[in-house]
């Protein structure tokens, strides 16, 4: 198997953030055959950091996208499929070799030897499609494992084996595009895994770059757009309710809420839709094991 990738990163007003993350990109044991950085929009010194470092690197890539503000949901999928869009062109035009696709978001830090660990993973096992690291955040002089769906892999640090990329149509442009996206892998045999012994550390917590409220009110939204069932969504509510901060359970329930009683759009994607139909309380109960 050949270690090649082609790695995106969404970057908005990341001038704290970006040269740490650019820094661990830079040193990684295997670096990406090409890396387009998406500035969407940035109003802070983000474009220059990100021009200083294409000076040095010619497999760095940017665009410019005009200005907008923060969105995490849909927006959020646009930005990420214009760079998905365009680095598969420029590798198609180039004549670039990859066999894994990455997404990284501009607040992650990665170990030295992040990719060359998960591209591992898929020399081990033929079947995985999709996998990412853990994810980390810095209490003190401590690495705490930001919780999660422990058998999923993390929307940012992941990679995409080529063939399961295309196989599940690519990047979703739709919210909660990393859900679909491990959705349609497992649905086409695939497996799909967080290996928490490969670290990534977020500069911030997941869902708090507009603040918890926003992050998690979202979230809720999502759920119902992706119909989720109201027992899933009960059991996320209580989970969320019960770990600090202890209110991104009710900024949860009202997104899903609003969106019910609005009758928001829902998900036209008929193999999602089934899946979270059928999906078990038990099994997502099980997802949260850590």
């Amino acid at each position: 198997m050949n270690h090649d990738y082609i790695l995106i990163t969404p970057a908005k007003n990341e001038e704290k953030s970006l040269p740490a993350v650019l820094e661990s990109v830079v040193n990684q044991s295997i670096l990406p055959k090409l890396w387009i950085i998406i500035d969407d929009g940035s109003t802070d010194r983000t474009p220059e950091i990100i021009s200083s470092y294409q000076e040095k690197y010619n497999w760095i890539k940017s665009l410019r996208l005009p200005e907008h503000p923060r969105d995490v949901c849909l927006h959020y999928a646009y930005v990420c499929r214009i760079g998905f869009d365009y680095a598969i062109k420029h590798c198609r035009e180039k004549a670039i070799r990859y066999d894994f696709v990455g997404l990284l978001d501009s607040d992650t830090i990665l170990e030295k030897k992040y990719f060359e660990k998960l591209i591992n993973e898929f020399e081990k096992d033929p079947s995985l499609g999709i996998a990412s690291g853990g994810i980390y955040y810095r209490d003190g002089n401590d690495l705490i494992w930001e919780v999660s769906a422990s058998n999923f892999p993390r929307g940012t640090g992941r990679i995409w084996s080529k063939k399961c990329f295309f196989d599940t149509g690519g990047y979703a442009l739709e919210p909660d595009a990393h859900t679909i996206s491990n959705i349609k892998s497992l649905l086409r045999g695939y497996t799909a895994r967080q290996f928490k012994n490969v670290v990534a550390i977020q500069t911030r917590k997941t869902k708090s770059a507009e603040g918890f409220w926003k992050g998690y009110n979202g979230a809720g939204r999502n759920a119902y757009y992706l119909c989720k069932r109201p027992l899933v969504v009960l059991a996320n509510v209580l989970y969320l309710s019960f770990k600090s901060p202890f209110y991104p359970g009710l900024a949860y329930l009202i997104g899903y809420l609003s969106a019910y009683i609005n009758r928001e759009p829902r998900i036209q994607d008929e193999e999602i839709r089934n899946y979270f139909r059928k999906q078990k309380l038990s099994r997502v109960l099980r997802m949260f094991e850590t």
